[in-house]
């Protein structure tokens, strides 16, 4: 009987263990409380549109012999700047004073409920921010929403852009023109509000990843979906949603021929990201998100362009192949 009675225990035990989620996900606040950052993070306490906002950003010094240059990095809308953490380091080596920020309404910075988010205001909240930290002119780089933000950085206060680096911008292509529909600011809320780590992995893993997924991709994952499922889920979803109907209605495309600073594009081929292509007819969203070719119309389309590619890799080159990719950044930056 007590054989008997083990061996049902460690039955339910080996069954529990199987059924135990392979993920457990911490919540944080609004802002990212109890997340931990992997420098000081400071806050750029500054009034827009009538409303105190406080950025939160990291100001890293060189740790190799100082160049006399600053980098400014601005993270993806799936991505904070903390996610920035191995391409701070190899910069700060390379002699970099590196800026690493969270826009308004994203990540550590403030959540604000009424706020006209537009990829111009974000351009000026960071011109703002150089500025205070007494920064003339810096290296720009943009990943993602950041890059396509880097671009407007770049077209709208061209004399405190030194050199553009752009990492698989958004807005490469006009999604709106291209037929796919527009969705209201409370429809995209309603989706946001349902956003949850298995969500987030599911929708990198299909656009970002090529369907491949590691290990070393859940914990930005899970800093993300912490956010949902903390206490002020509802401002952070509603700021996404904003921002999400920010980004598809202003691309960057058409004014790709009135840059005047040196650019870097740097493509992952692989990457498939559209935003708005969940909603669009099947024959349409399948000529969407076509990162190869995007890259090379935009390197024709921008005077002077040079285009970086990774053929076999996806959205994030830095997080799927971090030392091809700061090899080809530092070698970019050298020119």
């Amino acid at each position: 009987m007590r054989t008997a009675t083990m061996i049902l225990t460690l039955a339910a035990d080996l069954s529990m263990a199987m059924a135990a989620p392979a993920w457990s996900q911490p919540a944080y606040g609004p802002q990212l409380e109890g997340y931990a950052y992997p420098h000081a993070v400071q806050r750029f306490e500054f009034t827009s549109q009538g409303q105190p906002m406080a950025m939160a950003f990291m100001d890293v010094a060189p740790t190799g012999p100082a160049n006399g240059r600053t980098a400014v990095l601005l993270h993806g809308k799936n991505f904070c700047a903390a996610t920035w953490e191995p391409t701070i380091a190899v910069l700060a080596r390379e002699g970099f004073r590196v800026i690493a920020l969270d826009q308004i309404g994203f990540c550590a910075s403030t959540k604000p409920r009424g706020y006209q988010f537009s990829l111009p205001q974000l351009a000026d909240n960071t011109r703002r921010l150089m500025e205070a930290r007494g920064i003339g002119k810096a290296t720009i780089i943009g990943h993602s929403m950041g890059g396509m933000l880097a671009g407007r950085l770049a077209l709208n206060h061209q004399a405190m852009v030194e050199r553009l680096v752009m990492v698989n911008p958004l807005g490469l292509e006009d999604w709106q023109a291209a037929g796919v529909p527009y969705a209201t600011i409370d429809t995209l809320y309603q989706g946001e509000l349902r956003t949850s780590f298995d969500s987030i992995k599911a929708y990198q893993q299909r656009f970002y990843y090529g369907g491949r997924w590691e290990a070393r991709y859940d914990p930005p994952v899970a800093m993300l979906a912490g956010m949902y499922a903390g206490p002020g889920k509802e401002v952070v979803a509603w700021n996404q949603a904003q921002t999400s109907e920010m980004i598809f209605g202003q691309p960057i495309l058409h004014e790709f021929g009135r840059m005047a600073v040196p650019v870097t594009l740097m493509i992952g081929g692989a990457d498939r990201t559209a935003p708005g292509a969940n909603r669009a007819p099947p024959e349409i969203a399948a000529r969407l998100g076509q990162y190869a070719e995007l890259g090379r119309r935009a390197a024709a389309a921008i005077p002077g362009a040079r285009l970086v590619e990774f053929p076999d890799l996806g959205h994030a080159p830095q997080t799927e192949a971090p030392e091809r990719f700061h090899s080809a950044l530092v070698a970019a930056l050298k020119e």
